[in-house]
């Protein structure tokens, strides 16, 4: 239903109300503490479900739409599929670090926290990481001049948290982005996150999405880029309220192939383009759960990160109590997110704890009805947003570095578990065979599937000048045919050259690409019969070509021995 413009979600039958504080003082809201915990129990639901829903689609629909056929249909079961997702275990990395430091945990300490979570990372997340753990301190951890991925979406997938602590407290979630999100981004990269925080503060006391989404944007520097997305998005959405797919063409030719707007982006994870597409889903599924998360993943790009915003938001204005069953009646309240301290229950009881904190801090109090039932009591501000920064223009450094003695608080080296986890993955990959030199861009390791193809190691060279090595020595039988059998495969906007050398000489050399791949793939046979009855170290290359999409495929690599 519209009034004025403007979308009501009919099924919100809470009345929230403004009051005053006390006698003189600023103009409050309220909200008993059981709507705030439904609130807030729903917008986690709404996370879960959004990047559960959305997982199986995530990057494959790159500058074109997910056709309607391809969506997947929702599960219960599915529900359970959340618990290894990024955008779910790093903000529970920061309510740890506030839960355990205070809610006023220094960036520093968030830092050398976020430096020691072990869990896989990518983007500008990686990247950050990486910094701290060199002893880079924040902000410096994000800055542009270390980090190439400042306006990634890392933290806007992240910053539900600073909104669900915060109710009605808009500048809550704007300073967590400046403790939270200068881990890892910068400019547009942060701001972000902290329009995502403000719509969810926004949406305990609102049921409007278009306040909502407005009320966001005060949290942000107008003239932003990031700003500009929102504004265009709510022109464009009011001027054609039914078809998101004409929107989503403006979003396209603006946001993606306009060169102003991609400076200082990395592709299709940039933060502006994903923002739209959670607004696409709020804004054209009018208040619809089903509808609003299907808009968000068929926008395409980060399809699983976006309707997990999407939804967060809407659950929350709606609340658990509201949600039909099939969201989270399979939700399995027992089980941990991955490297996190919290299940679910857990998890509610820190938002819940920390949220007490930030309304005293702010000047709220809690207070008790005649019925003994608390009633949270919060002052009404306007949002101060941070000042602007510019990624592709960025302001100095501020050469912070980590103390000795922090150092020695951050307990796991750069890159640790990435190495680790890619270690173990060629050991199953291909017993016996080390790896060298690999570089971490295009998420090197023993993937799931890839082209098609199940069980796939994937290589990086470490830099433009470097190639990843496997090797192996071994010995070649005499009196047989020896056989080294690869299946190899690049990809699609990339290709790499494959050289095998034994003991340091050259016998193999292929570009890997499309002119000689078949569907991506191709089979080499390269024969080491005459090093029969020699022991030789045998090495294999993913040497670079023109430094785009460099990653190397490897679906097969085993020693055939037959009799002459």
């Amino acid at each position: 239903m519209k009034r004025n413009g403007r979308l009501i979600i009919s099924i919100i039958g809470l009345m929230l109300f403004f009051s005053l504080c006390a006698p003189g003082q600023t103009e409050c809201r309220k909200i008993p503490l059981k709507d705030y915990l439904d609130k807030m129990k729903g917008g986690w639901v709404g996370q879960i479900a959004g990047v559960s829903w959305g997982a199986p689609t995530e990057f494959k629909f790159v500058d074109k739409i997910m056709p309607d056929d391809v969506m997947p249909k929702w599960q219960p079961r599915m529900i359970n599929d959340a618990f290894g997702q990024d955008d779910l275990y790093v903000e529970m990395t920061f309510l740890r670090s506030m839960e355990e430091h205070g809610l006023d945990v220094s960036i520093r300490q968030a830092g050398i926290d976020f430096a020691n979570s072990g869990y896989a990372l990518w983007c500008a997340n990686k990247a950050g990481r990486t910094n701290l753990r060199k002893g880079i301190a924040p902000p410096d951890s994000s800055h542009p001049k270390f980090n190439k991925c400042p306006n990634d979406i890392d933290y806007q997938i992240e910053a539900d948290f600073s909104g669900l602590i915060a109710p009605g407290m808009p500048n809550v979630a704007v300073s967590m982005g400046e403790k939270f999100g200068r881990l890892m981004n910068y400019g547009d990269g942060m701001y972000a996150g902290q329009f995502m925080g403000g719509m969810y503060a926004e949406a305990f006391f609102q049921s409007d999405i278009i306040k909502v989404i407005e009320a966001g944007l005060k949290c942000i520097p107008a003239e932003s880029q990031y700003a500009e997305m929102v504004r265009d998005m709510l022109a464009w959405y009011k001027a054609d309220p039914d078809n998101w797919e004409k929107t989503w063409q403006l979003c396209l030719e603006k946001y993606r192939k306009n060169p102003e707007y991609q400076k200082a982006s990395n592709g299709g994870i940039d933060c502006k383009i994903n923002g739209a597409c959670v607004l696409m889903g709020l804004l054209y599924g009018k208040g619809d759960l089903d509808k609003t998360i299907i808009i968000s993943c068929r926008s395409g790009y980060d399809s699983d990160c976006n309707p997990s915003s999407s939804a967060g938001v809407l659950f929350t204005i709606i609340g658990f109590s509201k949600l039909p069953d099939r969201f989270a009646k399979e939700l399995n309240e027992k089980t941990f997110f991955s490297h996190t301290a919290y299940n679910f229950p857990a998890l509610l009881d820190v938002c819940a704890k920390l949220a007490r904190q930030a309304i005293i801090k702010e000047g709220g109090r809690i207070e008790k009805n005649e019925n003994g039932e608390e009633i949270f009591v919060i002052p009404v501000v306007s949002p101060k947003p941070s000042k602007l920064e510019l990624s592709w223009a960025p302001g100095p450094i501020t050469d912070s570095k980590f103390t000795e003695t922090e150092m020695k608080q951050i307990t796991r080296a750069p890159d640790q578990e990435e190495k680790e986890r890619l270690k173990q993955g060629v050991a199953k990959f291909a017993p016996g065979w080390q790896i060298a030199s690999c570089g971490s861009d295009m998420n090197p390791g023993l993937h799931a599937k890839e082209l098609g193809r199940k069980n796939i190691l994937v290589t990086h060279p470490k830099d433009k000048d470097t190639a990843c090595v496997l090797s192996k020595t071994m010995d070649i039988a005499s009196g047989k045919k020896t056989t080294l059998k690869l299946v190899v495969g690049h990809h699609p906007k990339g290709d790499w050259e494959l050289i095998v050398r034994t003991d340091g000489k050259e016998i193999f050399k292929k570009t890997i690409g499309k002119d000689i791949a078949t569907e991506g793939w191709l089979n080499a046979d390269v024969d080491l019969t005459p090093l029969a009855g020699k022991t030789v170290k045998v090495e294999l290359l993913n040497q670079p070509t023109g430094w785009s999409h460099e990653a190397g495929y490897w679906a097969k690599i085993e020693i055939e021995v037959r009799d002459n």
